[in-house]
């Protein structure tokens, strides 16, 4: 019995040195590409019900906070899904490694925001800069395993966090999440389809 543990063990850890050696395409770049849409019509919803979003900080957080769910929603069932068909028998360990780059970002993310609500109301402006900002480094740590003009996407979402930073207040204004997200989103899908029309032409 003890043999057959090392060897299941031995098989496990080969397994998931394979997973991070092989490129992650559980990505679908038409499920990213319709986030990137959403983020504008949560803009456009924002800009029609939110035309003072420092005032009603809590209907500013809840549209964005909402999209951001539904966003993550939709990539994640649309990632186990074809993460089970395209990397079949490496899908756990391949769906583990993915969860595990972004998950930090997500994380801090969200703790950012529930202290900033609770202990420092007057710079929730900032949320929305620095959303972008842990963005751009949960693509940075992706990098790794999914095609390197992607880092691109993770400069892009670092420009914008910054800049939206350097707005002040300002940065509430529905066009600076709408903007960043969509092109953002709209970016990575157009990477993702390209490099698969790559390999499918070399295959």
């Amino acid at each position: 019995m003890n043999d057959l543990n090392k060897v299941l063990g031995d098989i496990s850890v080969i397994r998931r040195q394979i997973a991070k050696t092989t490129e992650f395409r559980g990505y679908g770049p038409a499920t990213l590409a319709s986030t990137g849409i959403l983020a504008i019509l949560a803009a456009t919803s924002q800009s029609f019900w939110l035309p003072d979003p420092a005032s009603h900080i809590s209907g500013y957080l809840t549209i964005w906070i909402v999209t951001a769910a539904l966003s993550i929603l939709l990539i994640g069932i649309r990632m186990y899904t074809r993460t089970r068909r395209m990397h079949s028998e490496l899908s756990n360990e391949m769906l583990r490694l993915a969860v595990e780059q972004f998950l930090p970002s997500v994380g801090t993310g969200l703790l950012v925001t529930i202290v900033l609500m609770l202990h420092a109301p007057q710079v929730l402006w900032m949320l929305p800069g620095l959303w972008q900002i842990f963005s751009g480094i949960g693509v940075f740590s992706s990098c790794r395993f999914l095609p390197r003009p992607m880092v691109l996407v993770g400069a892009w979402y670092l420009f914008t966090g910054l800049s939206s930073l350097a707005m002040g207040d300002r940065a509430l204004s529905p066009w600076a999440m709408g903007i960043a997200y969509c092109a953002g989103q709209l970016m990575m899908a157009a990477i993702l389809q390209f490099h698969a029309s790559e390999v499918e032409d070399e295959g």
